[in-house]
């Protein structure tokens, strides 16, 4: 494949619908001037490394929370994505019936919600962090806590559209593939902040809120760390969000 691997309306295919501890991290607060990067990738699709490395640097950036999210719709290639999951390929379906626009390839790097952009264009996706980082200052306030055996999210009371959706990823903060066939055969690639565990776990109407959550019931054994997002609709713009555990900095 050159460039982006890109798929349409009429090609979309396969789209439906052990507990770690965590540890100590940072929420991500009303007004802390943050960003959400969402890279959808393949280990099937020879254009994704170089956005796949980025991945890795905006892991370490101050102010952005950067997931990967691995899709299986490449997987006839020749490679079955190891990480890939029907949810993740169906969250990006989701993101562009929400924009009307229908694009989705990889790979796509979407910023809070909105704008997409080639994964690994930095001239583009630089300028749009340091955009949406200013427009999370009207955020409202999104925690996440432990309690025993629970996990909690926490969101304040803020103004609401008719319909939020929270989302809860556990996040893997680097995992190593070998890939043996497909059009990546022989690269050893690493996939920075993996959305192992995709879940919508509520609902927000403007109240203060929270959700709590047995661990074993939305960790896997190989998350880290875990971020809830708060959206508009299904799949529109980042209202809220929290973060806990080895996310970034």
């Amino acid at each position: 494949m050159n460039g982006t691997c890109a798929i349409n309306r009429r090609n979309v295919l396969a789209l439906g619908v052990g507990a770690a501890a965590l540890a100590a991290g940072s929420p991500v607060r009303a007004g802390s001037g943050f960003a959400l990067v969402e890279l959808f990738t393949s280990q099937g699709c020879s254009s994704c490394p170089p956005a796949d490395a980025y991945m890795e640097e905006l892991r370490h950036e101050r102010g952005v929370v950067a997931l990967s999210y691995n899709v299986d719709y490449w997987d006839y290639l020749g490679w079955r994505d190891t990480l890939a999951a029907s949810e993740h390929s169906q969250r990006q379906y989701d993101y562009a019936k929400a924009r009307g626009d229908m694009d989705v390839y990889t790979p796509q790097a979407i910023v809070n919600g909105g704008s997409h952009y080639i994964g690994a264009d930095r001239k583009k996706i630089a300028p749009a962090i340091v955009s949406a980082q200013t427009d999370s200052a009207s955020w409202t306030s999104v925690t996440i806590s432990e309690s025993g055996s629970e996990i909690v999210v926490g969101i304040a009371a803020g103004k609401a559209p008719p319909e939020a959706t929270v989302w809860f990823t556990a996040v893997a903060p680097s995992v190593k593939v070998k890939i043996d066939r497909g059009e990546n055969s022989g690269k050893e690639i690493v996939y920075s902040n993996v959305v192992r565990k995709l879940l919508p776990i509520g609902m927000w109407h403007g109240a203060d809120t929270k959700l709590s959550f047995k661990k074993d019931s939305v960790l896997t054994k190989d998350s880290k760390a875990c971020v809830a997002i708060v959206q508009e609709g299904k799949a529109g713009r980042v209202l809220g969000m929290g973060r806990w555990g080895e996310i970034g900095v």
